[in-house]
């Protein structure tokens, strides 16, 4: 059953694209990550979504209801998180919860305390004495405290340490399990990976990928570094299986776009005799036919979205553009 789904959404900015043809789905207690650069179109689907945008076409519902013409409805069951939060100086978290509990009209001060333990917040520290990180966990919690039957969380990691993103992903996960709906907005595919059960991937406005995270693990090419031997100048006869992603002859014109073709991490010495592939399919059966080759060195990852999510924001030589 679709908790949360939008058909066809499209909103303009004037001159300025903004979202077109947006279509997403989200069942019950699903993880869904939202993905793509800063500027693709996320935070406009998300405030379509909590009725702050209005869209020029489509339709956006949650519980069955009009996100728009029903936002005040469906908020009562919603906790959002924006992706610029924005909070009053003189408010503590001890004030927040006392005032999410007046416009939920539940009690939320159990919850509300258990999660600033878990991330080890001062409940009556004011904003303007607060770091980004704990503004952002204030958030944060105040959008988990009234136990909301869908969470929207636009960014929701942004100033976040490394040990607070973890307990984030396990509040997440618990939610989760009791049968709450998420919606993850992120730019970071690490984090969606590890987390969600299905993505959808928006470039430019448009929605490029959207199916289930084992479906696209499952489509995912391996990386694969190979490093020739010094003086090696000979053209190699790359099985069907490769792809060819850079070779010491594209060097030139690639060098701009080392981060697309994911040379970051390679020596620059060793880039004149390095190649990188995407090799589809069994890892075993291209390590044989390397076996019979005289590379030097020779590594293969497993298989990763990460190419695959490459190639939805690159261009030749450039990453596509991004709206807002």
């Amino acid at each position: 059953m679709s908790i949360l789904e939008t058909v066809k959404l499209n909103l303009s900015y004037g001159n300025r694209r903004g979202i077109r043809d947006v279509s997403l789905s989200v069942s019950e207690g699903q993880i869904f990550g939202f993905l793509g650069p800063n500027g693709a179109g996320k935070s406009t689907t998300i405030r379509i979504l909590m009725g702050l945008l209005k869209a020029s076409s489509g339709t956006a519902q949650i519980f069955g209801r009009n996100c728009w013409s029903d936002g005040a409805e469906i908020r009562r069951e919603v906790g959002y998180v924006a992706g610029d939060v924005r909070l009053y100086p003189w408010l503590t978290l001890q004030r927040g919860l006392k005032l999410i509990g007046q416009i939920y009209k539940r009690d939320v001060q159990t919850r509300g305390m258990l999660l600033a333990e878990r991330f080890s917040m001062e409940t009556t520290l004011p904003v303007w004495k607060m770091s980004r990180g704990n503004r952002q966990k204030v958030a944060l919690i105040l959008a988990m405290a009234p136990n909301p039957r869908v969470l929207i969380l636009d960014e929701p990691t942004s100033g976040l340490d490394p040990l607070m993103q973890d307990t984030l992903m396990l509040c997440l996960r618990e939610m989760s399990q009791a049968g709450h709906t998420i919606l993850f907005s992120s730019h970071l595919l690490s984090e969606v990976e590890s987390l969600c059960d299905k993505i959808a991937i928006i470039r430019d406005g448009q929605i490029v990928e959207n199916a289930m995270l084992a479906d696209l693990q499952a489509k995912a090419p391996r990386r694969v570094v190979v490093t020739l031997p010094l003086g090696h100048d000979a053209i190699i006869p790359w099985p069907e299986m490769a792809r060819l992603t850079w070779s010491p002859a594209s060097q030139s014109e690639a060098t701009i776009s080392a981060a697309q073709s994911g040379l970051t991490g390679i020596p620059p010495a060793r880039l004149h005799r390095t190649c990188l592939l995407e090799v589809h399919g069994s890892g075993a059966e291209f390590l044989q036919w390397a076996a019979a080759q005289s590379f030097e060195d020779i590594s293969i990852s497993p298989p990763s979205l990460e190419s695959m999510f490459r190639s939805y924001y690159y261009t030749d030589k450039h990453p596509a553009k991004s709206t807002r």
